[in-house]
């Protein structure tokens, strides 16, 4: 538990600057939102612009084309009747079955580009969207963690955690932050439960290993409480005074596998 006050943000000891630093954090959470909203908007506008304006350039393709095979039928048409080739009749068959089938094939390659233009910009919407709410979710735990930081009672540091994990129900460091302000309150076994909920998500985050030996040597589980411990150690830099230090570890002083890891430590 001292492991994780040294890595904690030092707490403010006038509560008296609490509730502006709350609303400080509030106020650029608002206006975070709102730029984020304006973003959204100018990125939805320049694709829908960018939209049209591909639709325009296939629709003046499509209108240019069929002027000119008009042009081009209209001159074969004349050489035609010059030469007597074929009668008007046949000719005006002709001239409208080759119209129809151009037709019908720029209408289809229109068509296609228009749905693909189309699927590209819901998808870009998706994603937008997607990391809009993201960066919503993460703004929000940022600022859960800075009122956790200057929290001074352990049951109201439960509560903020328990907001941070309902929108992120795998943050290993909240359920171990959580399971310390457990400890503080001798809540042992609960404690000890979030521990190992945290070691099964992320099984190199030493914290989680420490707070799950704090509640066995709790509980009285020595063998247990050293493994942990030396886990704690092999997966960060921990001194010898971090251990003996820690109030939960008193019961461990007099077993010689803790001393033996106290031995391996630096002071």
């Amino acid at each position: 538990m001292q492991a994780q006050k040294k890595d904690s943000i030092q707490i403010i000891e006038e509560p008296l600057y609490k509730p502006f630093i709350e609303r400080y954090i509030l106020d650029e959470l608002k206006n975070l939102r709102n730029d984020q909203a304006e973003l959204k908007k100018l990125t939805v506008e320049k694709i829908a612009n960018s939209e049209l304006n591909s639709a325009d350039r296939a629709i003046r393709y499509t209108t240019d084309t069929t002027t000119n095979i008009f042009y081009i039928i209209t001159i074969a048409a004349s050489i035609l009747v010059i030469i007597g080739w074929r009668s008007l009749t046949d000719i005006k068959r002709k001239v409208e079955s080759l119209t129809e089938q151009k037709i019908e094939q720029v209408t289809a390659e229109y068509e296609k580009r228009l749905t693909e233009l189309e699927n590209d910009l819901i998808l870009k919407s998706k994603e937008l969207i997607n990391t809009q709410e993201k960066l919503t979710i993460t703004n929000q735990i940022q600022s859960l963690w800075r009122r956790a930081s200057i929290e001074e009672k352990s049951d109201e540091k439960i509560h903020i955690y328990d907001q941070i994990l309902e929108v992120a129900p795998n943050n290993v460091e909240a359920m171990t932050h959580k399971a310390d302000s457990l400890l503080d309150i001798g809540e042992i076994r609960w404690a000890n439960s979030l521990a190992n909920q945290a070691i099964d998500i992320d099984s190199r985050y030493y914290l989680a290993y420490w707070q799950r030996a704090c509640s066995n040597a709790m509980l009285g589980n020595t063998t247990d409480a050293i493994k942990d411990i030396d886990r704690a150690v092999k997966l960060t830099e921990l001194t010898k005074e971090d251990l003996l230090n820690e109030d939960m570890f008193t019961s461990l002083h007099k077993h010689s596998k803790f001393n033996q890891l106290l031995k391996k430590l630096q002071g």
